[in-house]
């Protein structure tokens, strides 16, 4: 059972019949008690008279996925299999960072009717939001007290992520159309394919005349060249301890997401495929051999319930990882967070030799506020703020110094910017025959 706010002026209002009934000589005690009586008696009233709550049946209607921010809208629908109306109110138990609002739905149900209550969502943390039960109150018609059940009735919502960086993804598949043009024409070596014949102009490059369909044409026949299709691109994700940290609003584990899934929509647009490894001891989530419409759906379902773990990766065992996963000429990018030379060395002892059929590029997110604090000098505590914030960016400096002298390729940029500019390098890439 339960009670509801009217109980309490309930009881206060016995104030007046204490004074009345003292003022005609009864004891003041005696008008307590039997105030308090009556109070009690009318509680178990109203909770004799209130409809049964577990004389329902409870269903919920869910999606299986929504995105990260992005609203949702969930329902529970109460069938009352009782005899009297039910009046009263629902909770649907989400967990907070769920976002369901914090007020209870009311509700008034005939005997053998059922009705709908709509239960909007706004998830705040990416993965697996559940909610186990809804506790259902039927108040008596008093309103004073009532009784109470609660109703197994699971419900589970994905939450994948929120892939803000799709707006950059027009503008980088022009180029990659422009590139698909322009390339026929202008690109000319190794790393390219042969894609069609033409007439010779003035100004082609006379390399890639074809003497053979001149020879049957009658007329000069000039080879044209494409970006390489069907070419592997491995992404790997650090899941370790450096992906926990927070850099504006969202840790590094959700900025690497968003650069992932990018370059992923961008190279599948281009006819490579993609391979996605998420990584710290062991594999947290792996994607390959997916191609096409299915591959974004498939790499964020695979993402959403990962998160980081407060443990260092083992680098050797992700290179082993991303070897099993192809042995042809491919782009592996790694997303992590090398920023200083002490937590470097494992990355750095197991980093996979380059070659010219293996190009490495890893992505690392900044924290602008570092730049900002190395740039204030207006106290004591500024300057030994700003002190070691120009260490920190000197250390990861020498780090991206080191992975260059490796073979491969760092990138470093804010949140925001990392997403685009890897997109970027894997264009200029396919530009230069290297992918």
């Amino acid at each position: 059972m339960f009670v509801t706010g009217l109980l309490a002026p309930l009881v206060a209002l016995g104030v007046v019949p204490i004074v009345l009934m003292s003022s005609v000589g009864v004891p003041a005690w005696a008008s307590f008690g039997g105030w308090m009586l009556l109070c009690i008696v009318l509680v178990l009233l109203d909770v004799l008279l209130a409809a049964d709550p577990r004389a329902v049946s409870v269903t919920r209607r869910v999606p299986a996925r929504a995105r990260l921010g992005e609203p949702v809208m969930t329902s529970v629908a109460v069938q009352n299999i009782g005899t009297r109306t039910l009046r009263g109110w629902l909770r649907d138990a989400w967990q907070p960072t769920a976002g369901a609002p914090l007020t209870r739905e009311s509700l008034s149900i005939p005997p053998g009717e059922r009705r709908r209550m709509q239960i909007p969502l706004l998830p705040r943390r990416r993965g697996e939001l559940a909610s186990e039960f809804v506790v259902l109150r039927s108040r008596g018609p008093l309103g004073i007290a009532g009784r109470q059940a609660q109703h197994d009735a699971r419900g589970a919502l994905r939450v994948l992520p929120a892939f803000t960086s799709r707006k950059h993804l027009p503008s980088r598949l022009a180029r990659l159309r422009e590139l698909d043009g322009n390339t026929s024409i202008q690109v000319r070596g190794q790393g390219t394919e042969f894609d069609s014949l033409r007439e010779y102009v003035r100004g082609d490059d006379i390399r890639s005349i074809d003497w053979r369909a001149t020879a049957r044409a009658g007329t000069t026949m000039l080879r044209t060249w494409r970006p390489e299709r069907d070419r592997q691109v491995v992404i790997v994700i650090d899941t370790g301890r450096t992906a926990a940290a927070r850099v504006g609003d969202s840790t590094r584990l959700d900025a690497a997401l968003e650069a992932s899934l990018l370059l992923a929509a961008l190279a599948t647009r281009a006819g490579d495929h993609v391979h996605l490894l998420m990584y710290d001891r062991v594999a947290r989530a792996r994607v390959t051999g997916v191609d096409g419409a299915a591959l974004l759906p498939a790499l964020t379902d695979a993402m959403a319930p990962v998160h980081a773990r407060l443990v260092d990766t083992d680098w050797a065992g992700a290179f082993a990882a991303v070897r099993s996963l192809t042995t042809r000429p491919s782009l592996v990018v790694v997303l992590t967070a090398q920023d200083a030379a002490e937590s470097a060395r494992g990355f750095l002892g197991a980093f996979p030799d380059a070659s010219r059929a293996t190009t490495v590029l890893v992505g690392s997110v900044t924290d602008e506020a570092i730049g900002e604090l190395a740039k204030k000098r207006d106290s004591r505590a500024d300057v030994y703020l700003a002190a070691a914030a120009e260490q920190t960016l000197r250390d990861a400096q020498v780090v991206a110094d080191a992975i260059r002298r490796a073979g491969g390729e760092a990138i470093a940029a804010d949140p925001e910017s990392l997403p685009p500019r890897i997109a970027d390098r894997y264009l200029e890439l396919k530009a230069a025959g290297r992918l």
